[in-house]
């Protein structure tokens, strides 16, 4: 299904989470600079994710659970971000190795696409055009902060994911 417009942001933020994913799953297959990706890990929490959860928590969710059927997906995401923002936090003690690096992206990989395949795609079937709308207009406002930063790759773990 195409994605609604007013979900397209967080589509957009899922889109660079999973961009983070794929480069860090390759690169632990020869890891090298552990820091580094736990360092882009922090900044990419940082400057994009931390605001993107929020959201999501503030409006998304509760929309999503006046849906039938829905509340038990969105406990679900509840407690994934609960459990990613654990790794966000050990990634910026630097208290990962490469097996916990690994599991961090398989873990948020798994979470985006299960907001993307499944509560997205019901919240496009059930709501009406005017609450899509409402809903967007709140994530607008809620990822404003987001969207003035610019998360680059850090080039230490740029280098290890070639």
């Amino acid at each position: 299904m195409l994605r609604d417009k007013n979900l397209v942001p967080l589509s957009r933020q899922h889109q660079h989470a999973l961009a983070l994913c794929v480069r860090l799953e390759r690169a632990m297959k020869e890891p090298d600079d552990l820091a580094a990706w736990q360092a882009e890990i922090e900044q990419q929490f940082a400057q994009e994710i931390r605001v993107h959860f929020a959201a999501e928590e503030a409006h998304l969710f509760p929309a999503a659970e006046h849906i039938p059927g829905l509340q038990p997906l969105v406990a679900d995401l509840r407690e994934a971000h609960n459990a990613l923002r654990e790794m966000f936090s050990r990634a910026a003690s630097r208290t990962l190795d490469a097996a916990g690096l690994l599991h961090f992206a398989k873990s948020l990989a798994a979470h985006v696409r299960k907001e993307e395949r499944q509560l997205f795609e019901e919240m496009q079937r059930q709501m009406s055009g005017p609450e899509l709308a409402a809903l967007g207009a709140a994530l607008e406002k809620a990822l404003a902060d987001a969207a003035t930063a610019c998360a680059l790759p850090n080039p230490a773990a740029s280098r290890s994911s070639r």
